[in-house]
């Protein structure tokens, strides 16, 4: 059977259900998840992959087999009462595993339609491949795909290939499903140039009379933008009756303690009439159920329930469970890998980690700072979005490191001037009211803010580590070097100013989960820390007049000093990220409410949205985008995108702004004082640090695991800023991505 179904069937359900009485007193029931993010595994109480010790232990949550199980007893259950049920998904399937690095959305695919889905809300990870895996993911699933607001350019891949809404007949009513998706998808994933994003709330005015015109009076919005701009919708637009959301991973509940807000969140529209909202955390960690009764009229009377946690009560379907199991071998052994051990556990989740300083994020940036301290960079910003888990006290796994950093991002160098730093930072806080993932994680710097102010004024100062412990303020006028991920650098999550202000860039670095796994070895056992290098200069009472932070540093850049020897301030009450969690429109990756750790018929689909000339988006990227906010081949040979996907991969210029030379996928640390001229790039080569001599005629070189033509550079020239060299003389080989045991030619040094 066609999972879409033609204009024309449209017609002529209108016409068949014209003539019918009206029903009074329908009741419908929803069972809805959103944002699973590839977690077709069970997952702990830290969103991350479920240990066999811990399920032993009873210990884990969701997971499809789970999933399978509770939606089947509900619906079989709601349905032999007589019950109209429908069963929704709000978006991002893509996006958070090694299921998805390694099978690229079949595996996604498969567990929905054994599942059985009435509709899924197209999600901006669903884009962190390009529209190409989109493209693939819409032709294995065997549910209507929806998205209004999201515009394919006439002739374009995705041209047709979904729907705007899907009118859906239930009981003898007919129900309509509107979809929107978040328009910073641009930003937060890699949607490329053929795809544009009309704004949801005049989308939805228009979507919503040519329903009703059509005599439809029962009216789904599901959505992808976020708690906040679901409430936002519901006040705008008349004649949608009820919200089944995602995108902000948000937790609304009656009876969970941390819950962002009522289940269902009841919003007046413009009319007075309320409208309920719900939206039920991520991960497969809950399944939403919502019951709503209608009058004749099709008016909402009433709307109650409970999001179901899925623990270990719930018992996993065998055949699916025995499937996940199935395709989970292959990437088992590197799950399964022993990197090192934690003392306490890495808090890493949404609410803390794009509301301040947070214990993950200072173990990220020092990890790349660390692993890019011999090329003298002196500060590192990372988005917050791109942290998508916490971590377990005692040892960490490979698998952990990954569900941390799922999207095979690079590290990335470049030089940036200081107004461009604050800038940066200022972009970072530009969404805190949504806790938005393009949030400032740093290292070798502190920054104080002031989320009371406007939007590009909230930055109240900003220091630099001077390399002898202590903190000087920023100058704008100097250049530092710069570590981020590749996906930030080529300008996700709104950080254009890497991509258009950045100078000798080298985005092809080891993957952040490689560098982070390193330096966690390195400093086993790790203990998380926080030091104060966030400050919310409210939290703690007014706001300080903001410092000028253009005074100017010393000329003679200061040796980088590695992370551990530098000291600050310590983290005071005010730093500590607010516990109320705000959801957002996302991030531009998405403003996330974190969950609490325990309990948790025909169709016909509306005529395809136009098809119009799409502007060009901006840099592709997704969290995992273009730069990649994606993830790099972990086991298999993906592209990335956090987040989080296509990406984007701006040349580098021959400078020393390189990643590391160390040879994996390092992590950071090390801090320098910002110099008032260009900082330094990579360090000087000595005679010594080539192993063959300068006038040594044509080599060759067996690609071994974590090399980069950074590091072969480095080995037979003694200077990394010749890697271009070694990549034109080997055009078949990418930069990001080496194969393993390839015979590269090594030309004669220039």
């Amino acid at each position: 059977m066609s999972k879409f179904f033609r204009r024309a069937a449209i017609s002529v359900s209108a016409l068949a259900l014209s003539a019918g009485a009206a029903h009074a007193d329908f009741t419908l029931d929803i069972l809805h998840i959103n944002d699973l993010h590839s977690r077709i595994e069970a997952i702990n109480s830290s969103d991350a992959t479920c240990s066999a010790e811990q399920a032993e232990a009873n210990e884990c949550f969701g997971g499809v087999a789970r999933l399978k199980t509770k939606i089947d007893e509900r619906r079989d259950a709601l349905t032999g009462e007589g019950a109209n049920v429908l069963v929704l998904d709000a978006g991002d399937q893509f996006q958070g595993s090694l299921f998805y690095t390694t099978y690229k959305g079949e595996a996604e695919a498969e567990f929905m339609n054994a599942i059985g889905f009435d509709a899924m809300a197209i999600g901006n990870h669903e884009f962190d491949d390009g529209p190409e895996a989109l493209d693939a993911f819409i032709g294995l699933v065997d549910v209507p795909l929806l998205s209004g607001n999201t515009v394919a350019a006439e002739g374009s891949l995705l041209a047709g290939k979904y729907e705007p809404y899907l009118i859906k007949e239930l009981g003898g009513e007919r129900i309509g499903i509107v979809s929107v998706l978040a328009t910073d998808t641009d930003e937060t994933s890699s949607p490329g140039d053929d795809i544009s994003f009309e704004d949801e709330i005049e989308y939805l005015t228009g979507a919503v009379a040519e329903l009703e015109a059509e005599g439809i009076n029962k009216i789904i919005l599901l959505s992808h933008v976020g708690y906040v701009r679901d409430q936002e919708i519901a006040a705008a637009v008349d004649g949608i009756d009820v919200i089944v959301g995602g995108h902000s991973h948000t937790l609304l509940s009656n009876t969970e303690e941390g819950a962002a807000g009522a289940y269902p969140t009841m919003v007046a529209n413009p009319s007075g009439t309320d409208v309920p909202i719900v939206q039920a955390y991520a991960y497969s960690k809950y399944l939403g159920e919502l019951r709503v009764e209608f009058d004749d009229e099709g008016n909402v009377t009433s709307a109650s329930g409970d999001p179901h946690l899925l623990d270990s009560s719930v018992e996993p379907d065998a055949e699916v469970a025995a499937r996940v199991a199935e395709l989970a071998e292959p990437i088992q052994d590197l799950m399964l890998e022993r990197v090192s051990e934690a003392t306490t556990a890495i808090d890493g989740s949404r609410e803390t980690c794009r509301a301040g300083e947070c214990e993950m994020g200072n173990l990220v940036t020092d990890a790349m700072l660390w692993q890019t301290a011999d090329q003298g960079v002196q500060l590192v910003i990372q988005n917050g979005g791109g942290l998508r888990a916490s971590i377990d006290e005692g040892e960490i796994t490979m698998g952990d490191v990954l569900g941390v950093l799922p999207f095979q991002n690079t590290l990335a160098t470049f030089q940036l001037s200081g107004a461009g730093v604050v800038a940066a930072l200022e972009n970072g806080l530009s969404q805190y009211e949504e806790q938005a993932g393009r949030f400032a994680q740093v290292a070798g710097m502190r920054y104080t803010f002031d989320a009371t102010q406007p939007a590009g004024s909230r930055i109240v100062s900003v220091e630099v580590a001077d390399g002898n412990g202590g903190f000087a303020p920023i100058d704008e006028a100097a250049t530092y070097l710069v570590a981020t991920n590749n996906y930030m650098r080529g300008g996700g999550d709104g950080y254009e100013m890497f991509a258009t202000e950045g100078e000798n860039a080298y985005d092809y670095g080891p993957g952040l989960e490689q560098v982070v796994a390193d330096y966690l070895a390195e400093n086993e056992p790790y203990e998380p820390f926080l030091e104060g290098r966030i400050i919310d200069a409210n939290a703690s009472g007014e706001a300080a007049p903001a410092e000028e932070t253009a005074a100017p540093v010393e000329e003679e850049a200061v040796a980088p000093a590695p992370a551990e020897e530098m000291t600050a301030e310590p983290a005071t009450e005010a730093e500590a990220p607010t516990e109320e969690p705000a959801p957002a429109a996302e991030e531009a990756m998405e403003a996330e409410t974190p969950a609490p750790e325990a309990p948790e018929a025909a169709e016909t689909t509306a005529p395809e949205a136009p098809a119009t000339e799409a502007p060009a988006a901006e840099a592709p990227m997704t969290e995992e985008a273009a730069p990649s906010e994606t993830p790099a081949d972990i086991p298999a040979e993906m592209p990335a995108t956090e987040e989080d996907a296509a990406e984007t991969e701006p040349a580098p210029a021959p400078a020393p702004a390189a990643p590391a030379e160390e040879p994996a996928e390092p992590a950071d640390t090390a801090e320098e004082a910002p110099a008032a001229t260009p900082a330094p790039m990579a360090p000087e080569a000595t005679e010594e640090a080539a192993p063959a001599a300068d006038d040594a005629g044509e080599r060759t070189h067996t690609v071994a695991r974590g090399d980069t033509f950074w590091d072969i550079a480095e080995e037979y020239y003694g200077d990394g800023t010749l890697w271009q060299v070694i990549a034109d003389a080997n055009p078949s080989q990418e930069a990001r991505d080496l194969d393993i045991g390839t015979e590269l030619v090594i030309p004669a040094r220039p």
